[in-house]
């Protein structure tokens, strides 16, 4: 057995535990965070931006606004509400994933598509995952939203910032670290990417995915922001037989930028393998133009890698913004 898979097995963290964490996790990094500079060279040469005769697709993109599938006895669910945000009901929780809900988000242009569920559609939220802190996976003004008494299970470090605003039920956890909730297990997992929030915090808080079991069986693997690399494989064998993997296929160019922090659509598709899913939804596109490339062009590698891979077309769900499927009934 490996190390991982016994680390899955352990004993689950109790809810909303106070721990101390260390003041760095720069030592978790597996590749060097950007630089000032980096980021002064990447604006400087204007790369962050689609080209401007791509632009035009922007009224292509995917939209697709539904109702959230009624969530009964054994159903497991997905709804894309656009970026890395997902409504998932499993085990009768509804549980949001990396929630953004702003129409704006701090240095980046509007969104260019609007959130696939509206706030006010939403079932009562049980429970928020939070991958890492950066602002597009970590937004103040949607939180806000909800009930102080919701929990949320946030990396190693980032607690102290939901219990300043009056967060109740905040559990932290360490990678390879669970807890569980109404019968629901969260997972916390590795990714190859980094925090930070202001100019003075960088790696003071950690940064990953998380796997969320149904105890009666559905499992699903929301990976949150990573660059490709070994992590994938580890988590397929720490949790064999992931029904969904929830994967990102934008923000990638320029690669020399984004490359170890970011997949681009064929190493999504890599990644897919690697955790062993039965199918995959690819998200972290089609919201915000947060870099290079043209704005449907994540869409169509992402296609073309799947039947270049010699992959059952029903696996991918490439759902549209707003887009709903239903994994398991009972």
């Amino acid at each position: 057995m490996t190390d991982q898979s016994e680390r899955t097995l352990a004993a689950t963290r109790p809810l909303g535990e106070l721990r101390r964490w260390p003041r760095s996790f720069a030592d978790r990094l597996t590749d060097p965070r950007p630089g000032v500079r980096d980021l002064v060279r990447v604006v400087r040469e204007c790369a962050v931006r689609p080209p401007a005769h791509t632009l035009k697709e922007v009224a292509l993109l995917p939209v697709e606004q539904g109702a959230v599938p009624h969530a009964g006895p054994g159903t497991v669910s997905v709804t894309w509400a656009g970026h890395a945000s997902w409504v998932v009901r499993i085990g009768g929780l509804t549980v949001l994933t990396d929630p953004v809900w702003s129409r704006r988000i701090p240095g980046t242009p509007a969104r260019v598509t609007p959130v696939g569920v509206p706030w006010s559609a939403l079932p009562p939220v049980d429970a928020v995952v939070i991958s890492h802190n950066h602002y597009d996976h970590m937004d103040a003004p949607t939180l806000r939203r909800l009930p102080r008494h919701t929990a949320l299970f946030v990396p190693a470090g980032l607690g102290a910032w939901f219990r300043r605003r009056r967060f109740t039920r905040v559990t932290e956890l360490d990678w390879w670290e669970a807890a569980e909730l109404g019968g629901v297990r969260f997972d916390f997992v590795p990714a190859h990417h980094w925090s930070r929030r202001t100019l003075a915090d960088g790696s003071r808080s950690l940064w990953g995915g998380w796997v969320l079991s149904d105890a009666a069986g559905p499992r699903i693997y929301f990976a949150g922001d990573s660059g490709y690399g070994h992590f994938f494989r580890e988590i397929g064998r720490a949790h064999p037989g992931i029904d969904l993997a929830l994967l990102p296929i934008g923000a990638y160019a320029p690669r020399s930028m984004l490359g170890p922090v970011h997949t681009d659509p064929e190493e999504a598709v890599q990644a897919f393998l690697d955790v062993g899913a039965a199918a995959m939804a690819p998200m972290h596109w089609a919201t915000f133009l947060l870099s290079g490339e043209p704005p449907l062009e994540p869409l169509r590698r992402v296609r073309a890698a799947w039947a270049e891979a010699g992959l059952p077309p029903s696996a991918l769900w490439d759902l549209p913004v707003g887009g709903s499927r239903v994994l398991a009934e009972g």
